[in-house]
């Protein structure tokens, strides 16, 4: 038997694993002994050395020794059994709350034990509550020479089951093959991946815990990069897949863009001529376009999309675009309705919020061909929307959808052998690093200019107190023609709360704005409604918008100059940063106010300060990157894109660069390494990389 065999061998082949105990593992994706060589601990216990009573400090995992002082059973509220040790330092409390008179007999006076738990500190001093412990008797009981391993696990599997599995497995190392090209190694002075993995299984006293903890022993290291390196040798391998594929050729020569360019009151900026360009040459190909377009709040990225949906509609094709709210799509379908009308192409509506009839109408129109793009929310993937011939799916914050959705999306469009072309888009920034390893299978461009005559945003915060001034703020700027957003927040995840608290505040603005007029919109308004309240906004016909975070994308008021945030310390960077985009859009130099609540925590004043401090997207998405860590940054925390075992993307965004460069090398030199390193790191690599 090979050692790749040996280690493919079913976990329950090891001794003690019947059936009940292969379906728990398989819980944990548990199915072979490679499976458990690579299942590391999350935390240590140091059962090593004794610590001295006196030094003890709260939440501390530790081993203490010392002499049975007194035991005595509590009757109040519950029955409870307190045994009293002293090591001669201090004296340490064990509580029981699930005890046996014989474990009472035992903990008698003058006894010696060893215990192992949390430590806790309350009015009575030290104390543990069910400790693990065992009573000492004259021979010496030996301590463990390497940290106790703790083990993500699942119901009904015991740390001390999968410790021991892990160490049968562990017998198997010897088997583990080093992907990584040898002269590699040896020239980083890495250790070998067998060695990595004893270590952070089994870590002796002389391994730093406080570095294996904060995932920068070199071990980590080592398995950190090789990871990164699978992830991003799976996405290149996809985006070669990909290419393979069959898309129809969009051969125009871009008129109806150019009719739109004549009809708009400006001229595209060098970043959208350039991306326009980019995504022209990869729409002309044979095989499908996978691009994802990046730009900052306000750079223009509804353009680029046109320009694209343009082509295809020009070469006979019909095109999907895709928002995550309806707000946002409702803003899309108006913009291009606005467009396209004096070309004579039909804008589709899909929307969950439609009567049947309506809903009915728009759908045929698809299948007929008559209407030219559909624009919608998640309404766009259910099974009864039908398009006669979809070239190119457009989707907007892109992030925010799973990739099961944007496969289904995808897969409308398959029609006679061929894929529809992709464009995705955001306007969450990413720093350039991240994005290249997040996104490999895409191509990329950025939207890295604004529009001329773009205003400067003023960004200061404020604390609560100063509400009344606020509004008198608010009061003078709309008394001098201006509009403002005033925008609220709650930390909830409730949007009925949210949309009360908008409520209220609009009830409240009403009342010290006698003479103003105060809209309001909440994700809870029927659709017909926000959108009425929204062109009042937009015609200038309100002077102040109370909304919820449903303005956050998509809604472009020139004239509105003021944005209040309140509680801003509940949002994340990125999410901050656009809302403030939607100020600064016209003539008139735009400000907008943090209205938090104090105290601030250490983490929020970084976030605020550094809103205050740029308004360069990018900054701003490098710094939440390092507080909020990016799964949140991506948008991936929920939709179970890019899910790491070992490696972090902010910890360690240092060995990005160094893991995209040995990617070349590894395709180019050892191509029969590619397939068993993506095995080894991703388990559902085939549907992981679909999209």
């Amino acid at each position: 038997m090979s050692d790749y065999e040996l280690l493919e061998k079913p976990v329950t082949e090891l001794k003690g694993v019947g059936p009940k105990m292969a379906q728990r593992l398989h819980k944990l994706k548990l199915q072979t002994i490679n499976d458990l060589v690579f299942h590391l601990p999350f935390r240590y216990q140091d059962r090593t050395r004794v610590y001295p009573i006196v030094q003890l400090r709260a939440k501390q995992e530790v081993l203490v020794e010392g002499e049975v002082l007194q035991t005595d059973v509590i009757n109040s509220r519950r029955r409870i059994m307190i045994c009293q040790i002293s090591d001669g330092t201090a004296i340490l409390r064990l509580c029981f709350f699930y005890f046996s008179t014989a474990q009472q007999r035992a903990l008698s006076q003058g006894v010696r034990v060893r215990c192992f738990g949390e430590i806790r500190y309350t009015s009575y001093g030290a104390e543990i509550v069910h400790p693990e412990y065992k009573i000492l008797d004259d021979q010496p009981l030996e301590l463990d020479n390497t940290l106790t391993p703790t083990y993500p696990s699942t119901e009904g599997l015991q740390q001390r089951t999968i410790r021991r599995l892990c160490e049968t497995a562990l017998n198997y190392l010897y088997a583990v093959d080093d992907l990584l090209p040898a002269e590699f190694i040896q020239a980083k002075g890495m250790m070998s991946l067998a060695e990595a993995l004893r270590i952070l299984h089994t870590p002796t006293v002389d391994h730093s815990i406080t570095q294996i903890l904060a995932g920068e022993h070199p071990a980590q290291q080592r398995l950190a990069f090789e990871e990164l390196l699978a992830h991003h040798l799976s996405l290149l391998k996809f985006k070669v897949e990909a290419k393979q594929q069959k898309a129809p050729a969009f051969k125009t020569q871009q008129k109806f863009f150019g009719q739109l360019l004549d009809a708009l009151p400006f001229n595209p900026t060098n970043a959208q001529q350039r991306v326009i360009a980019e995504i022209n040459h990869d729409i002309k190909q044979a095989s499908p376009m996978v691009r994802l377009v990046q730009g900052d709040v306000g750079s223009g990225k509804t353009l680029v999309a046109a320009a694209a949906a343009l082509d295809a509609i020009e070469a006979g094709y019909q095109v999907a675009l895709m928002a995550p709210t309806e707000l946002l799509a409702e803003q899309h379908y108006q913009t291009f309705t606005d467009w396209l009308k004096p070309m004579d192409l039909e804008v589709t509506w899909i929307s969950g919020q439609q009567t049947a009839k309506q809903r009915r109408r728009n759908v045929e129109n698809l299948l007929l061909g008559i209407s030219h793009i559909a624009i919608g929310t998640h309404a766009l993937f259910q099974d009864s929307v039908e398009f006669q011939q979809l070239g190119l799916i457009i989707v907007d914050e892109q992030h925010r959808f799973g990739v099961q959705q944007r496969l289904r999306l995808r897969e409308k469009g398959y029609q006679g052998g061929q894929y529809p072309h992709q464009l995705v888009m955001t306007a969450t920034p990413i720093p350039r690093t991240l994005a290249m390893t997040a996104y490999a299978d895409l191509d990329y461009s950025i939207i890295d200019e604004l529009p001329p005559g773009r205003q400067a945003i003023t960004t200061v915060a404020l604390s609560n107190e100063r509400r009344l001034d606020v509004i008198e703020r608010v009061k003078k700027a709309c008394q001098q023609g201006q509009q403002t957003y005033w925008v609220c927040t709650l930390i909830e995840e409730s949007e009925v709360l949210e949309c009360q608290a908008a409520e209220d505040t609009w009830e409240l603005l009403k009342e010290n704005l006698q003479g103003l007029k105060v809209g309001l919109v909440h994700g809870r308004m029927a659709s017909d409604e926000k959108e009425s309240v929204m062109a009042e906004f937009k015609r200038g016909d309100l002077h102040l918008l109370v909304a919820t975070t449903v303005i956050e994308v998509g809604v472009d008021v020139p004239n509105a100059s003021l944005m209040i945030i309140e509680n801003p310390e509940r949002l994340g960077l990125a999410q901050l940063h656009q809302l403030r985009g939607r100020v600064g859009r016209g003539t008139v130099a735009s400000s907008c106010v943090l209205l938090f609540q104090a105290p601030l925590s250490k983490t929020s004043r970084k976030r605020l300060d550094a809103l205050r401090k740029t308004t360069d997207g990018f900054k701003i998405a490098q710094i939440d990157l390092s507080l909020r860590g990016a799964g949140e940054v991506l948008g991936t925390k929920q939709t179970g894109d890019m899910q790491l075992k070992v490696a972090d993307l902010v910890r360690d965004q240092d060995l990005l660069t160094e893991v995209q460069q040995l990617a070349d090398q590894v395709i180019a030199h050892y191509p029969e390494r590619v397939e068993p390193l993506i095995k080894r790191w991703i388990a559902d690599a085939e549907a992981y990389g679909s999209v």
